[in-house]
């Protein structure tokens, strides 16, 4: 995922192969932010609406997969190396499940990313 000013850059990528004129080219620029920013407001009500409703069905889904996460690394990193630890040391042999830490980093990684990305706009200025 990428920020409102890649997706900018991306769109005048194209722009560019349509729009010769730059007069025109900056008023499709100015088209294309604008559209953009304001599905970004629309996604940030849906959010604040999401994080105070009452059921956490609702409210909750994002700090579960950040619990989920954090769970799951801390089993990866901590737990199973101790227990394997334990095991060894004590003359036996442990089999336990492991998961694909691929498709977990991923998910943790867009998590955490998404809000970097809107620090960064605002650092940036872009964020409004």
């Amino acid at each position: 995922m990428f920020g409102i000013g890649e997706a900018v850059a991306a769109g005048l990528k194209v722009l560019d192969k349509f729009i010769p004129d730059p007069a025109e080219k900056a008023k499709a620029e100015e088209a294309l932010r604008d559209a953009l920013l304001t599905w970004d407001k629309a996604q940030t009500e849906i959010n604040k609406a999401e994080a105070t409703h009452r059921s956490v069905f609702v409210a909750g889904w994002r700090p579960f997969i950040g619990w989920t996460c954090g769970a799951a690394f801390v089993y990866h990193f901590i737990v199973l190396p101790l227990i394997l630890l334990w095991a060894a040391l004590s003359g036996s042999t442990v089999v336990l499940p492991e998961f694909d830490m691929q498709m977990l980093t991923t998910v943790l990684m867009g998590m955490l990313g998404l809000g970097g990305l809107r620090t960064y706009e605002k650092l940036k200025g872009v964020a409004k």
